[in-house]
């Protein structure tokens, strides 16, 4: 059975989609068979791979996954997001616990043939990344170095807290992320040592730094450690996904 991360955070611009993307990419040069889900209706991790969105969604239609599964590059394939209004209210008005139990069992039956599945969640605590939540073996929340990210991540926590308290639900909190550090501001510096104080040791010790190529990528349709792999985000990335996968 495939393990499955959520990455979610319900603040937007923190490098959510750019760190499913990368570590997706980094798990799958690493010998891994990977599949990134894309949640979001915005379909951010679908066209940073280079994708246009569905005209439909599968998990919505009931049509096998395999049917609109891209293959990304070797060891690496993507379920494009949907902007389909009516897909999106359904997926995200998913509220039964019945529904989402069936859900998971579906995705765990058609994800077999994988080792791991990112799934890409809206910026947003709503119905859409709780049942992701309720999908998922392990969160991680990538944080942005500024003073605002502080509030938002305890909501965060607490939201990913309760669905680990769910009977017979083996969800674990993976950690947080810090992305677009610029240490040589003190403000990058300040946060980052009180979110390390708060949270302890459930913070990586990798941080993603902010560099141009990391925004630059997207617009390419590839991940970061494809579009500049010598690059300081590559780099930062790459030890992330090492570090992930010793947490794993």
């Amino acid at each position: 059975m495939a393990h499955t991360f959520c990455i979610a955070n319900q603040k937007g611009g923190v490098g959510k989609t750019t760190t499913a993307i990368s570590l997706a990419a980094g798990f799958a040069r690493a010998g891994s068979s990977t599949l990134l889900i894309d949640l979001d209706p915005q379909c951010n991790a679908t066209s940073g791979l280079g994708f246009e969105p569905s005209l439909r969604h599968p998990l919505v239609t009931g049509e096998p996954l395999r049917t609109a599964i891209k293959r990304v590059a070797p060891g690496l394939e993507v379920l494009p997001g949907c902007r389909h209004f009516g897909d999106v209210e359904r997926l995200a008005s998913v509220r039964d616990r019945g529904k989402i139990e069936e859900m998971t069992q579906r995705l765990a039956r058609e994800t077999r043939g994988y080792d791991h599945v990112f799934l890409d969640c809206p910026p947003s605590l709503g119905p859409l990344t709780q049942a992701a939540l309720a999908w998922s073996n392990e969160a991680l929340t990538p944080v942005q170095c500024e003073y605002f990210a502080m509030e938002g991540l305890v909501q965060m926590i607490e939201v990913i807290g309760r669905a680990m308290k769910r009977k017979n639900k083996a969800l674990q909190y993976g950690g947080v992320i810090l992305t677009m550090c610029d240490h040589s501001l003190e403000l990058t510096r300040e946060v980052a040592k009180e979110v390390r104080e708060f949270f302890g040791d459930v913070v990586f010790r990798t941080t993603i730094p902010r560099d141009v190529a990391i925004a630059e990528a997207p617009s390419h349709g590839k991940s970061i450690l494809d579009y500049a792999p010598r690059s300081r985000g590559a780099r930062a990335y790459v030890e992330l996904c090492m570090e992930v996968l010793e947490r794993v």
